[in-house]
């Protein structure tokens, strides 16, 4: 590992972590050379699959553009960072879990909605409306109108 500070390889592990989940370790280093100390993260490389959009382009999944999503859905609501946070890593884990080298992006929508209308019905709804691309006012009402449904059982 390479000091940020003076470049040189040589170091020594201070302290090690686990992280919560257990999917990371957290290592504190300090430089032999320059005595400046620094963080490392170490986690399993994992192979998740190429996402093929809408208009058939093909790029690496990216767990942030999920959280971007989730955050304008979750826009002004009484949802936390951590939630998106957790929600985002549902979604990845899953889709890891699967063991498929592409996946469709709508495959991820679909994972994502049941996700989210646990956490809030109002989210759920304004993602929804993105993600299956409500064509006019009657296919909205009718999304609603299940979700009102859902709630009274």
């Amino acid at each position: 590992m390479r000091c940020p500070f003076c470049t040189t390889s040589e170091d020594k592990v201070i302290d090690s972590r686990t992280s919560k989940d257990g999917r990371e370790i957290r290592r504190r280093r300090e430089c032999l050379q320059c005595d400046r100390r620094f963080t490392t993260y170490e986690r399993i490389e994992e192979a998740l699959p190429v996402v093929i959009k809408a208009d058939k382009r093909r790029e690496p999944f990216d767990r942030n553009k999920i959280e971007k999503g989730l955050r304008r859905a979750i826009g002004k609501r009484p949802v936390s960072m951590a939630k998106i946070s957790e929600l985002a890593e549902r979604v990845e884990k899953e889709l890891t879990e699967l063991g498929v080298k592409e996946l469709r992006s709508a495959d991820i929508g679909a994972r994502i909605l049941p996700l989210l209308r646990e956490v809030d019905e109002v989210s759920y709804v304004r993602f929804a409306s993105i993600y299956r691309d409500f064509r006019d006012i009657d296919e909205f009402v009718e999304e609603l109108s299940d979700v009102i449904k859902a709630r009274k059982r």
